[in-house]
């Protein structure tokens, strides 16, 4: 994916097995869990490249999130800060070879910030 590709999308649930199985029949979904990642199912869309995953809800995580590829997550949050977004999760690990982030923009949506490469 390139630098400003939109690469994942995660969905809050409060069941993961009831999620998994409402997705997978909706949409045609393929869910499952990931080693490495076990308690956090990524889904699949038929066309073999949108994906995603479902994460446990709780109060900083209610609303659907969509994470953009960028080349450097550190000069991206410099670049968001200066147009006005504020970070609400500072850069973390994922893998050794990737790493995400969450700012928030001005008008108070929530952007995942993905780069590297995972498995």
């Amino acid at each position: 994916m390139a630098h400003g590709d939109i690469t994942h999308i995660d969905i809050p649930v409060n069941d993961l097995g009831k999620a998994s199985d409402f997705y997978s029949r909706l949409f045609g979904w393929k869910i499952a869990e990931q080693p490495g990642f076990e308690g956090y199912p990524m889904w699949q869309a038929p066309n073999g490249i949108s994906g995603g995953g479902l994460a446990p809800r709780d109060e900083g995580f209610s609303q659907p999130r969509s994470y953009v590829e960028v080349d450097s997550i550190d000069e991206t949050i410099a670049v968001a800060k200066e147009a006005g977004a504020t970070v609400l999760m500072e850069k973390q690990p994922i893998t050794d070879t990737s790493a995400w982030a969450v700012i928030i923009d001005p008008d108070g949506n929530h952007i995942g910030l993905y780069e590297g490469m995972t498995g």
